[in-house]
């Protein structure tokens, strides 16, 4: 009898063994091949920052959704109120892009509307390649101008569906100036949400936004109030605004508290970028846990040393990317550049802009000393 238990056990034991060493490994295969959860970026930056062309970064690249500034719809349809009283709506849209939840556009768009009437959805590689357009591979880099011509008859339909097969989701956005607004979506566990804050020198942002007045007027009186838009002031009370913002996004998320901020939070500048492309480039998709592929690195150094004088807003054709960035000193008279160094003196003092103090070190001051590292 015992013999015969002994037996029973053994076998027992031989099906289990059996059973551990050909069922356990599937499962764990099994589990290895889940798709991994996406992750999302948030370029969050301000207007004529170089934000358009950061965007680009990662609109090539071929495992990335990305959307250009998609709360413009909510301005739009909501211009009457204010920058603070919109966070809130601006943040429920981005978090619905970012699940790829397209229904969200149906508060602020006709409901007949077409993936064209997308604001600025040519300048998306995704929206411009399978499934959202047939014309283009999703390997290709490819040109605003090229996409819109070709790709724009396709429903809005395709602009979910396109971004349910990446593995990453990139927004560009403007219209935030407090990170508090963000910690939901940090906190948020359906999302692996990573922001990139781009700042640019911002004597050069002044110069730039002079050059685009007309297109920035319904921004500015959001951010400010039509009144305070108006007179000699007007731009600077903008600029006030702006750089307060940058000081006070910088600070909360480089002091990484709350802890969920940790690792989850790069500043970037513009001149930087510019002056190093493919470093800067290269540190951008690591933090993004994205592939620097050959192909791109030729791009964003062709992109950046153009001819093109980057004069029109939203344009992101190849240029001198350091002279345009530097063209503030050679046009900008030094009464304004003291007018926007007072208003914004914080936030050039924290995120590593020095001070010009005379008309002659305007034009006679080398980079390295205008823009020290930090």
């Amino acid at each position: 009898m015992v013999k015969s238990r002994r037996v029973q056990v053994l076998l027992i034991l031989v099906v289990l063994s059996f059973l551990l060493i050909h069922f356990l490994p599937c499962s764990n295969n099994a589990h290895m091949e889940e798709k991994p959860s996406p992750v999302h970026i948030l370029i969050l930056s301000s207007w004529r920052s170089g934000s358009s062309f950061t965007g680009q970064i990662f609109s090539q690249h071929p495992s990335v959704f990305y959307l250009m500034e998609p709360a413009w719809h909510v301005w739009v349809k909501m211009y009457q109120n204010n920058a603070k009283v919109l966070h809130m709506a601006v943040r429920d849209l981005v978090r619905s892009v970012f699940l790829c939840d397209m229904s969200v556009f149906d508060a602020y768009m006709s409901s007949q509307k077409k993936k064209s009437d997308l604001f600025q959805w040519e300048t998306s590689r995704a929206l411009c390649s399978p499934p959202a357009c047939d014309s283009f591979s999703r390997s290709d880099i490819i040109t605003a101008g090229n996409c819109k011509t070709i790709c724009g008859k396709y429903p809005f339909s395709k602009v979910e569906e396109a971004c349910k097969t990446y593995s990453h989701v990139a927004i560009k956005e403007v219209r935030f100036f407090d990170l508090k607004v963000l910690y939901p979506l940090l906190t948020d566990p359906s999302l692996n949400l990573k922001i990139i804050h781009l700042v640019r020198d911002p004597r050069a942002v002044f110069r730039s936004r002079e050059n685009t007045m007309a297109d920035l007027r319904r921004d500015s009186n959001i951010v400010v109030g039509s009144q305070k838009t108006k007179g000699e002031m007007g731009p600077y009370n903008t600029m006030q605004v702006i750089c307060k913002s940058h000081v006070e996004i910088y600070k909360a998320g480089s002091q990484a508290v709350p802890s969920f901020l940790k690792d989850r939070y790069l500043l970037v500048r513009y001149e930087d970028i510019v002056r190093d492309p493919l470093a800067r480039a290269a540190q951008m998709y690591r933090f993004a846990e994205l592939h620097f592929t050959p192909e791109l690195q030729k791009w964003v150094h062709n992109i950046t040393h153009g001819k093109g004088h980057g004069a029109q807003a939203f344009d992101i054709g190849s240029r001198d990317a350091l002279r345009v960035s530097q063209a503030w000193r050679k046009t900008l008279p030094f009464q304004k550049i003291e007018k926007v160094q007072n208003v914004c003196k914080d936030a050039m003092d924290l995120l590593g802009y020095r001070l010009v103090q005379s008309e002659e070190e305007q034009k006679n001051m080398s980079l390295d000393l205008l823009f020290a590292q930090n």
